[in-house]
């Protein structure tokens, strides 16, 4: 039994990117294969922030979609709340919004027009 006192800090999870409450509920459990992200570039201070849009990998896992994607491979939505990552972890659990509206200017990374257009149930503004 570990008896210890641990002390951890949590921030506010920015969500000003979602245009809308649509698809809030509806959100999808899904394991995330953080191989796809860079710890400096999208989580440099030990969270990954919600609003990346993911892509659904061969694996069944879902990683970060980029623009320089594949013609195949579409949006399957945005990382809906922030996922705290475990020094050394490959994969976390989290929420995929498929379907809502998005504002895409305020997404922690850039999606852009050619990438928007191949999300099927998500409306960018």
């Amino acid at each position: 039994m570990d008896l210890k006192l641990t002390t951890e800090t949590f921030g506010q999870d920015d969500q000003s990117w979602l245009a809308s409450a649509e698809g809030t509920d509806r959100a999808r459990t899904i394991t995330l294969d953080l191989t796809t992200f860079t710890a400096n570039t999208h989580y440099p201070n030990g969270y990954l922030k919600s609003g990346f849009a993911l892509k659904k990998l061969v694996s069944g896992k879902y990683g970060l979609f980029t623009a320089g994607d594949h013609d195949d491979e579409i949006i399957a939505g945005h990382l809906l709340t922030a996922v705290k990552i475990s020094t050394g972890a490959t994969k976390v659990a989290g929420a995929l919004l498929w379907h809502g509206a998005v504002i895409a200017a305020k997404c922690p990374h850039t999606v852009n027009a050619a990438g928007q257009a191949t999300a099927q149930q998500i409306s960018y503004f």
